[in-house]
């Protein structure tokens, strides 16, 4: 299967998004990512979106790990395999082991700390029902700050928005990155693990 609308060149992206494409491959360790390629096909809007999605991740004030736990919750909801592949690496990144990874498709009752838990149901809540009920709230209101329960929402909403686009635009996973990690991603290791 091809994508519909295939990764942008430089004369279709432009000089500008091109460099931040590959900014943001080199940051990660490989090529330019396509779901950036793809995107900066709409010159008017990429940027303004990229600086919105940088704040929630990885610019938020939830933790690292737990914004990527959300993450991979929405790409496993939405089956969206572009999501799911770009995030089990960056959430490996975060810190999270491969075996919380793949339990994250298991859901909130796979034997998670009460905060993520939480944060899981919370997660599956927002995408069944664009809501976070009453119960659940109640269970993260004395865990998260006013600040990172309106992220969370901000989080999971856009994830589910970039999901659906990323699956109806068809767009290609990325190629998995082989070697050593680049600077860049030993920096944001370290950050992250400080969190």
């Amino acid at each position: 299967m091809s994508p519909r609308i295939k990764p942008g060149t430089r004369r279709d992206i432009g000089l500008v998004n091109t460099g931040i494409a590959q900014a943001l491959g080199a940051a990660t360790g490989g090529r330019p990512p396509n779901l950036f390629t793809t995107l900066a096909r709409h010159r008017g809007i990429y940027r303004k979106w990229l600086r919105f999605a940088g704040a929630l991740m990885p610019g938020g004030k939830l933790p690292r790990d737990e914004s990527e736990i959300v993450i991979l919750r929405v790409a496993h909801n939405t089956k969206c395999e572009y999501e799911w592949r770009h995030h089990e690496r960056l959430g490996a990144q975060a810190g999270l082991s491969p075996e919380e990874i793949e339990r994250v498709r298991l859901g909130p009752d796979a034997g998670w700390s009460e905060r993520r838990a939480a944060l899981l149901r919370a997660t599956d809540e927002l995408h069944a029902e664009n809501r976070i009920s009453d119960k659940v709230w109640t269970e993260l209101r004395p865990m998260y700050s006013d600040e990172e329960l309106i992220e969370l929402c901000l989080l999971a909403g856009h994830y589910e928005m970039l999901a659906g686009t990323l699956n109806s635009l068809e767009v290609e996973p990325d190629k998995p990155h082989k070697g050593k990690p680049t600077l860049a991603m030993r920096i944001a290791s370290a950050v992250a693990s400080r969190r």
